[in-house]
């Protein structure tokens, strides 16, 4: 009996200790579900580890638009459907855990490429009969991404891209291509 009770006391010790010492291994999580929103949208995602340093973030949202002026009887809002895929180098997380910072859920300095289609499924908006041009984007992006307690997030991104415009579609000549632009600030909660 004693050496049972001897040999279950060192297991649980030796789980604890485990529990306790710090992921020394520098590497994405495996999965992470959560939502985010900013001033101009909400949106549903998910990032999915393809590498130690590399994530695949695919989101389905609500992109926001706002307008108003002298012309309009009155300010207008729309959101419309976005789907994005954007693969993300997390480059620093060695360097985080070396300087003993949290690497949890993410958190750390990314290059990604942020892939968007805007389809012409519908709009919400306080005006009637609104319709959305359907579009594609690539944007090259630079940001932060840091964890804020358990479950809470904070996101940051810059870059410059291109995108396509489908006017065919919506009755015009031709399609147009034109500069796209992602800065984004997002809080959001990991689930």
């Amino acid at each position: 009996m004693k050496k049972i009770l001897t040999l279950s006391l060192i297991i649980c010790a030796s789980y604890v200790n485990a529990q306790q010492t710090p992921n020394t291994t520098a590497s994405v999580e495996k999965s992470i579900f959560g939502i985010q929103t900013g001033f101009l949208g909400i949106w549903l995602n998910n990032e999915s580890r393809l590498s130690n340093t590399i994530a695949l973030k695919t989101e389905l949202g609500f992109d926001a638009g706002l307008w108003g002026g002298d012309f309009y009887k009155r300010t207008g809002f729309l959101l419309t459907p976005v789907l994005t895929v954007e693969p993300r180098l997390y480059y620093n997380l060695k360097k985080r855990v070396s300087k003993s910072r949290s690497i949890e859920n993410n958190s750390g300095n990314f290059i990604s490429l942020k892939t968007s289609f805007h389809p012409d499924w519908f709009v919400i908006s306080n005006y009637d009969g609104l319709k959305v041009i359907s579009d594609f984007s690539i944007v090259p992006t630079w940001g932060i991404r840091r964890h804020i307690g358990r479950h809470f997030n904070y996101e940051a991104g810059i870059g410059v891209g291109y995108r396509y415009i489908f006017a065919k579609r919506a009755g015009y000549l031709n399609n147009e291509s034109d500069l796209a632009t992602n800065l984004n600030l997002r809080i959001g909660y990991t689930f």
